[in-house]
Order: structure tokens, then C-alpha cells, then sequence
């Protein structure tokens, strides 16, 4: 029987196949403008989540969320979601994405907790502002104090208000933002990820079922 009490995902590329924002952006017409700035280097990664957000200006909640639903889900997700609930494992999202979508995604899967920035709505309408998630900047990448989220603060903090010691929880991610929760974690877990987040994963793979070898 394993110790571990927690188990904290990624949202996109991990519980979802594909990038949230990115499906939004091709459909609603604003993916040449998105993927500029994904590639900007000359702001930092915080900023640019912010600079992201403002490309929603005036499109409406039930638009994202339409589209947002459609994202395929990850392969077993569900089975392995509802085996962490028959061992009373608790399960969270963090994600770099927005509030709204991550809580909607919680719900449909039946995870306890999510974590992300808040795109600012007024009377449903996106107004484009964001308050990231992150009050903590710094300049240490693998920390991930960079991000609008800190995935390793949201971490300890969850297992403290929990109750959980953080080597009883384990992380699950693909990208680079993810890094600092996976490295924090008990046990981290890299899933169809590049080299850079392997190397600091415990645990590398494409099956979200190897989870469960571990619990």
C-alpha cells in the first residue's frame, strides 16, 4: 500500500490532448496572434500569460467554453480518476490556463481542486485583463516563480492545507511550467514530454495508467 495522498495534474497536454487555448484561438481566429507571442522572447513568461489573455477581449465565456469542451480528453483518464477516488486519493489541477476552464473541467472529471489565473469577465463578455495566479515573481526557473502560476507553491500549499506531508503527493505534467511541481512532488510523473521535463520526472511515460503502479 502506497503512502501517497495527493495527486496534482497539468490541465493542458495532460488531462487534455491537446492545448486549450490554442483549439480557442484557431477557432474563434486569433491563432497567428497567439503563437507570435508564444514565441516572443523578450518579455517574461509571466507577462506574456498576460499578453495572451488580452487576445480574449470581448469574446463571451459560453464561446470558450463551447469550444473548450470539445478538447479530447487523455487516453484512461476517467479510470484512472475514478481509481484514485475508490483509494480516497485527492486530486487538483494547476494549470498556467484560466479558472473558469479548469473548473469546469474539474467538475466533469470529478477532481477535487483546480488552480489557475483569473480572466477578468464582466456581464459574461471577456474583457481581456488577467490576475495571475502567481504573487510571488522571481527570476528561478525551476522554482517556476517565472510563470503567472507557481505549480510547486500551489503544491505545498494544497498538501499544508491538506495535511498531506509533500513527499505523500505526487505531480503530473508536460511542460517546462510543470517542472517545479514534478521536481517538488514525492513523485513526479513526466507524460509525452520533452526531454528537458523528463529529466527532472521521476517517472516518464504516455500512459496516464502508470499512475496507478504507484498508489
Amino acid at each position: 500500500m502506497s503512502g501517497f495522498k495527493l495527486v496534482m495534474f497539468d490541465m493542458d497536454g495532460t488531462l487534455l490532448k491537446d492545448r486549450g487555448i490554442f483549439v480557442i484561438a484557431e477557432k474563434m481566429g486569433f491563432i497567428d496572434e497567439l503563437v507570435l507571442l508564444i514565441n516572443y522572447n523578450g518579455i517574461d513568461f509571466y507577462e506574456r500569460s498576460i499578453e495572451i489573455a488580452k487576445l480574449s477581449k470581448g469574446f463571451t465565456r459560453e464561446e470558450f467554453l463551447e469550444i473548450f469542451r470539445k478538447v479530447p480528453i487523455q487516453d484512461h483518464m476517467q479510470e484512472v480518476i475514478k481509481e484514485l477516488k475508490s483509494r480516497e486519493i485527492k486530486t487538483a489541477i494547476a494549470t498556467d490556463s484560466y479558472q473558469f476552464l479548469a473548473d469546469d473541467l474539474k467538475d466533469r472529471l470529478g477532481i477535487d481542486y483546480a488552480f489557475a489565473n483569473k480572466l477578468i469577465i464582466n456581464d459574461n463578455v471577456i474583457n481581456g485583463d488577467l490576475e495571475i495566479h502567481n504573487k510571488e515573481l522571481a527570476k528561478d526557473f525551476y522554482s517556476g516563480k517565472i510563470y503567472s502560476i507557481c505549480k510547486s507553491d500551489v503544491l505545498e500549499q494544497l498538501c499544508d492545507n491538506l495535511g498531506i506531508p509533500v513527499n505523500e503527493s505526487i505531480a503530473v505534467g508536460d511542460g517546462k511550467v510543470d517542472i517545479g511541481m514534478i521536481k517538488r512532488a514525492g513523485l513526479g510523473i513526466a507524460i509525452n514530454a520533452p526531454e528537458e521535463v523528463q529529466k527532472n520526472a521521476d517517472v516518464v511515460t504516455n500512459d496516464m495508467r502508470v499512475i496507478l503502479e504507484y498508489i
